[in-house]
């Protein structure tokens, strides 16, 4: 598939990007080649492969932890309430 201006163009609006008209050419061949590779990938043949590994990821266990993360955030904080954290009313 090749990359026209009238394609570059709803890509640009889609993706929400500005290409520049100097790079829009370079833009085009780049596109259009990684298409042409995904073509390829097309036509690979993998009816017989089969699962290289039967490994599995292994899991750990899930363990409780004491942990004062939140004492040692809320220290450093101008004001808290009840383990919070006390801002200023923003929206009355």
């Amino acid at each position: 598939m090749q990359i026209d201006d009238a394609l570059l163009d709803k890509l640009q609006k889609l993706g929400m990007v500005e290409i520049a008209q100097d790079k829009r050419e370079e833009v085009k061949n780049q596109l259009s080649e990684i298409l042409r590779f995904v073509e390829n990938l097309k036509n690979v043949q993998t009816d017989e492969v089969s699962h290289v590994s039967s490994l599995k990821t292994p899991l750990r266990e899930d363990k409780v932890i004491d942990s004062q993360i939140r004492h040692d955030v809320l220290a450093h904080a101008p004001k808290t309430q009840d383990g919070f954290f006390v801002v200023p009313k923003i929206i009355e």
